[in-house]
């Protein structure tokens, strides 16, 4: 390829390179698992069989070899944080234990059981609450799909399309879709009341202890992006923390940031901390790679989402991986987080963080003192 040429493709927007290769011909088959009522009526989505309290329903059961490529969903229910109380299981090739296992809310970047319109590479949410996936997910001999209705009345449908290919054979270096929710309520700072204590710019952190994780696993793959949802239980900027990322046992962090708004792409608190170009304005913004789809502010109460995925260049391991995150400087606020990772690996299982009750899931402010308001 001339040498002009290979400098525009790199130029060129993520959908303009797909488009590149559009042409060439493909050898595998497509299918589609959907909840399409099978007498051919207007009656999809379950409506004659709803997903119960406490029911475990599978969506998919699939046999390989393929990949999952794109899968579109939504949710009719009127049960207030039916998000954060319904839970996606995702199993490859007969596991016993799930790679996935996240609250369908937060994999879909919703942490707060809130809907709101976002739009990044591999996640978005349409109107009116369409829930969209396009993370490959390839499979060997088998892929399992369920979904568990943890709230307290039945659904009134579950509509889903899942697209995946069917081929012959998979490459040995295609490795298997991950996913991890965990939460802190509330992630626990170093002080309550850091304007009388003590100036929390000069704690210092160098090592991650008490940092946020994000998740962390051993073996052979690739890190490749978060979401995180936060509410507020304290005044100011909630995000000064620097991400430290550790890899392949390493005492110190590979990589360590300069702010947690600078990690997830953006800066200036977003638009707060009193030097707002914005005046009081707060523009959210979601682009392919990165984004802040929700801004509450600085005040007590705010609720944010911030997203990033290393989808041009994932940060890849071979003997373990951890990624984590300050709560404000040094670990000094004490705000909730809700968050989900999501990584490729080599092996379909690893070892994960037991899911909270989903009592625990449901976002509410705790007493935490300090500061009320933002500067």
């Amino acid at each position: 390829m001339p040498r002009l040429a290979l400098l525009l493709l790199f130029a060129l927007p993520l959908a303009a390179q797909d488009l590149s290769d559009l042409a060439r011909l493909r050898s595998y088959t497509t299918h589609r698992i959907t909840s399409t009522a099978p007498t051919g009526a207007n009656g999809d989505g379950s409506h004659t069989n709803p997903i119960k309290a406490g029911e475990t329903r599978t969506l998919a059961d699939i046999q390989g070899p393929g990949i999952i490529k794109d899968w579109w969903m939504t949710i009719a229910t009127r049960e207030p944080y039916h998000l954060k109380k319904c839970v996606l299981r995702i199993y490859w090739d007969g596991a016993d234990e799930p790679a996935v296992e996240v609250p369908a809310g937060d994999f879909f970047g919703l942490g707060l059981g809130q809907y709101y319109l976002w739009e990044s590479g591999p996640l978005s949410v349409g109107s009116q609450k369409a829930l969209n996936s396009n993370f490959p997910m390839p499979f060997r001999r088998s892929a399992k799909i369920t979904f568990t209705n943890e709230g307290d009345d039945p659904l009134g449908a579950l509509y889903y399309n899942i697209d995946w290919e069917k081929h012959d054979s998979l490459p040995d270096d295609l490795a298997y879709f991950h996913a991890e929710y965990r939460q802190a309520t509330p992630t626990k700072g170093v002080t309550d009341d850091w304007e009388l204590n003590r100036d929390v710019n000069s704690l210092v952190n160098l090592d991650g202890k008490d940092n946020y994780v994000f998740f962390e696993t051993r073996g052979r793959g690739h890190y490749v992006g978060v979401t995180l949802s936060v509410l507020q239980n304290q005044g100011d900027w909630w995000g000064e923390g620097d991400e430290m990322i550790f890899v392949d046992d390493m005492s110190k962090p590979a990589m360590t940031g300069t702010g947690s708004e600078d990690y997830f792409r953006g800066a200036w608190c977003y638009g707060g901390c009193a030097i707002s170009p914005f005046g009081f304005d707060y523009p959210t913004f979601s682009y392919q790679r990165y984004g802040n789809p929700q801004n509450g502010g600085d005040n007590r109460g705010a609720q944010w989402m911030v997203y990033r995925f290393h989808t041009d260049s994932p940060i890849p391991f071979n003997k373990s991986f951890k990624m984590t995150l300050e709560h404000g400087h040094a670990n000094h606020r004490s705000d909730n987080w809700y968050s989900t990772a999501f990584w490729y690996q080599t092996t379909p299982t690893h070892p994960r963080a037991p899911l909270p009750p989903v009592a625990d899931r449901i976002p509410r402010m705790v007493n935490t003192a300090g500061p009320t308001v933002g500067k």
